[in-house]
């Protein structure tokens, strides 16, 4: 049996997971009947209104092979005015108008008296085990997996990535914390992923390449070109401009391509970090705003938080995940099922 590891020398948070940075909270809503395996996750930066009150953000892309929504106004304006949420590629606009209505609920005035409001989903294509065509997530499990959103959520096949697979095994949704001290003070990185990519002879876990050992336990293996994404979310507690939350964004890479990631011709492989020390008001209260940033110096054990998080939260996924099988019959089978099977 394989042991789940801990990577890197950092501690993690109490719950190992995004929600360890203050007031972020993850809902989800699963659906999971036959030919039907997805759903929506939704991530809650606070609590309030984000729409009043945004909060700094930036995005990194890697590979660019994904039909997200919102990612060109975060890069411009470095800053969250709703929710995450993460779906299905097809279910995409769907889950964006779900968005826009309930900041509309909060704020009747968007698209009137107020701006239009930026709604911010991202996606992985889950059509090998679930039925995408078919099409079947609606505005209300967006609300659903709103309404759950809490500090302790389930992990592995749920939500968003109830279809998804990684290195030809049941991926899905993963979340690791690191703690890291900076000047005296303490400092908190989340990470939560969408993990959905990679080919099994390349899945190395805390830098143990398995995955040829794995292959040669499965009965039928295939050569199929990737065809998969990751979404990889990072939340912080420490006082970043959208500038730095950038350089944060791409340390995910650093996580991910320690998992045996190429970034994949067909593989969307996004990144978005996120900063709660402080919020950016819609209507300014000054003429100029006052901040508080780390200095660019003292980064690096925030990048180093970052890329361990990162792995640790897809390694999370897969050691979270149950078998699933879907459409047409198709099964992925679980890293724990399928590591049941080596040589003791």
């Amino acid at each position: 049996m394989l042991a789940l590891p801990h990577i890197g020398r950092l501690p993690s948070g109490p719950l190992n997971a995004i929600s360890d940075v203050a007031g972020v909270t993850v809902g989800h809503a699963t659906l999971a009947q036959g030919a039907i395996q997805t759903g929506v996750t939704v991530i809650r930066p606070h609590g309030g209104d984000l729409f009043r009150d945004k909060l700094p953000a930036a995005a990194t892309v890697f590979n660019g092979f994904g039909k997200s929504i919102g990612l060109l106004q975060v890069q411009e304006l470095g800053v969250l005015e709703t929710p995450i949420a993460l779906t299905n590629t097809l279910s995409v606009g769907t889950v964006a108008t779900a968005q826009i209505r309930c900041a509309i609920g909060s704020n009747p005035e968007i698209g009137r008296s107020d701006p239009t409001v930026n709604p911010l989903v991202f996606e992985c294509n889950d059509g090998y085990l679930n039925d995408i065509q078919a099409m079947v997530v609606a505005p209300e499990h967006y609300q659903q997996a709103l309404a759950a959103a809490a500090a302790e959520f389930a992990q592995g096949a749920v939500g968003a990535g109830r279809g998804m697979s990684s290195f030809d095994l049941k991926g899905g949704i993963g979340s690791a914390s690191r703690c890291a001290e900076i000047g005296g003070n303490q400092y908190c990185v989340g990470a939560l992923v969408l993990s959905n990519f990679g080919k099994l002879p390349a899945l190395t876990l805390a830098g143990r390449h398995l995955g040829a050992q794995l292959l040669a336990l499965r009965t039928a293996t295939g050569d199929a070109p990737e065809m998969g994404s990751i979404i990889m979310i990072v939340a912080t507690d420490a006082p970043l401009d959208a500038r730095q939350l950038g350089r944060l964004a791409t340390r995910c890479g650093i996580g991910l391509g320690r998992t045996g990631s190429i970034y994949g011709h067909g593989s969307g492989d996004l990144a978005l970090a996120f900063s709660t020390a402080q919020t950016v008001p819609y209507r300014p209260r000054d003429a100029i705003r006052q901040s508080a940033c780390l200095h660019d110096s003292l980064l690096d054990p925030l990048f180093e938080a970052v890329a361990d998080s990162t792995e640790q939260a897809i390694v999370n996924a897969l050691f979270a995940a149950q078998t699933v099988r879907g459409r047409d019959g198709h099964q992925r089978l679980s890293l724990s099922d399928l590591a049941a099977r080596l040589p003791t």
